[in-house]
């Protein structure tokens, strides 16, 4: 009350005064406002950032999945998984690509086409990329040599085999396991186990005979990463593969592992150690080279494999393990079986200490043939292990 009889009105929120009870009504009704718009403003923009955040969430999932998806199909297509044809495609693919590029004539086309289509019917390599002699031709050259080589142990006679326009890039496995059965055939104590593979088999005959060692029930956890089936792919193969197809075929082999370096640098010392003492036994002492009944050895690691066909010790002690490499060709190994003295031909085929420093080796090494029942014990044992650790 002002005094005078007129009445005052004052506002709970901001301490107004009014005069008139309906301006007042008015007033409080805009405070009401703006604070039902303020927090109405706050939930909103609540809500927003919650969105947004969804969405980002979203997109990042996305992405991730979308490069999950794409290094899936690199791997795929890296390890030949990716459903893209195996020899016979890449083989005509790359065939056509050279007559596109005038390196090769029609009828040169047409002709190899019909010889691999023929190799292929038949289950049997066509012998181009192959290479004889070479042991042969090493023994005659170490014999002459006398600088810095004290002894030197080689295999038994083996057959270098490399790449061909059909496997070229993801062959090796199959390529060595040729050189590796290429000398297992000219030595009658493996006829028995070989009596139905008397010739060298194509790659995709030995995709099958890798399914067939499968089926048997050999690594059934490396059948299940190829889903069982190599036929038709261009699939890389290891050592696993390597193991179940020889003892399938009743051959006794054992596979090593080297699972990390032994020496200095990244080096595996113990590596050359094995393979000296395995073409060493029963040849202490005696000649300088020794050409031993030994079938060479399967090496594998990361992303290739090759094949030691022999041993150097040299005068001061080191060793120099001799690989025949899928990669090297025809021309190059032929080099080989006119040896210069001076050797230099010889450093396609020589690998010291140093120069092995993948993280991880394994081999796979012959040493006789099975019973059945060997055979059997040896499948059932697959199935959980088949492979021995190196400390």
């Amino acid at each position: 009350d002002t005094g005078d009889g007129e009445q005052l009105y004052e506002c709970p929120m901001c301490s107004l005064t009014c005069t008139n009870i309906q301006i007042l009504e008015e007033h409080v009704d805009l405070h009401l406002e703006e604070h039902n718009f303020s927090e109405g403003g706050n939930i909103r923009d609540l809500e927003l950032a919650q969105q947004l955040q969804t969405e980002e969430d979203e997109r990042q999932r996305s992405e991730e999945e979308k490069r999950e998806r794409e290094e899936f199909k690199k791997l795929q297509r890296q390890y030949g998984l990716d459903n893209s044809g195996g020899f016979k495609q890449q083989f005509l693919k790359n065939m056509e690509r050279e007559v596109d590029r005038g390196r090769m004539q029609p009828f040169e086309y047409h002709k190899r086409k019909a010889d691999m289509m023929e190799s292929l019917a038949y289950g049997i390599d066509d012998g181009k990329t192959k290479t004889s002699g070479v042991i042969e031709a090493l023994c005659k050259y170490y014999q002459n040599e006398n600088k810095d080589v004290k002894r030197v142990w080689l295999s038994a006679g083996v057959d270098h085999f490399h790449s061909s326009l059909g496997d070229r890039g993801w062959g090796c496995g199959y390529r060595n396991f040729q050189m590796l059965l290429s000398s297992l055939l000219q030595n009658s104590f493996y006829n028995d186990c070989l009596r139905d593979t008397t010739l060298i088999p194509s790659i995709p005959k030995i995709q099958s005979m890798i399914e067939d060692a499968w089926r048997e029930g050999f690594d059934p956890h490396g059948a299940s990463h190829f889903n069982n089936r190599l036929h038709g792919s261009k699939a890389w193969i290891g050592a696993c593969e390597i193991y179940s197809l020889l003892t399938s075929l009743r051959i006794k082999c054992q596979i090593i592992d080297f699972h990390k370096p032994t020496g200095p640098m990244g080096t595996h010392p113990r590596l050359f150690e094995w393979i000296l003492h395995y073409y060493s036994t029963d040849h202490e002492g005696g000649a300088k080279v020794v050409c031993t009944s030994k079938p060479p050895i399967y090496l594998q690691h990361q992303g290739h494999s090759r094949t030691v066909v022999g041993i150097e010790e040299k005068k001061n002690k080191s060793l120099c393990l001799l690989l025949f490499d899928p990669g090297c060709s025809s021309q190059q190994m032929q080099k080989l079986l006119k040896q210069n003295s001076d050797g230099t031909g010889l450093r396609l085929l020589q690998k010291f200490v140093g120069s092995l420093k993948e993280k991880q080796y394994q081999i796979v090494a012959v040493d006789g043939i099975l019973s059945l029942e060997e055979k059997a014990a040896r499948c059932r044992a697959s199935q959980v292990l088949t492979s021995e650790r190196i400390p």
